[in-house]
């Protein structure tokens, strides 16, 4: 169940920002910057602070005889994760 709840939560923080980079990449403009936040930064933010809990209880849980699934089911949303603060750090710092 923690497998399910890390990816779900690490999607959960990539989602809001390829809704705004998809339509970037086919030409639509960026849409200016909000004076708050907004709703996706909110979300980008609790799933990320929801992955904390979630991935001690993965680590409590995990089958610690068999490293090499512990890795594989590490590997996706630690990569989701990596990218969503990628795309981030991108389109704060270039944009």
């Amino acid at each position: 169940m923690s497998t399910i709840g890390l990816m779900v939560f690490a999607l959960a923080a990539i989602l809001p920002l390829l809704v705004v980079v998809v339509p970037a990449l086919f030409g639509a403009p960026l849409p200016p910057p909000e004076r708050d936040e907004g709703t996706g930064a909110r979300i980008f933010q609790l799933s990320i602070v929801a992955l904390m809990p979630t991935g001690l209880l993965f680590m409590a849980t995990a089958d610690w005889s068999q490293p090499a699934q512990i890795a594989r089911r590490l590997a996706a949303p630690v990569i989701t994760v990596i990218a969503a603060f990628a795309i981030l750090y991108y389109f704060e710092h270039h944009h």
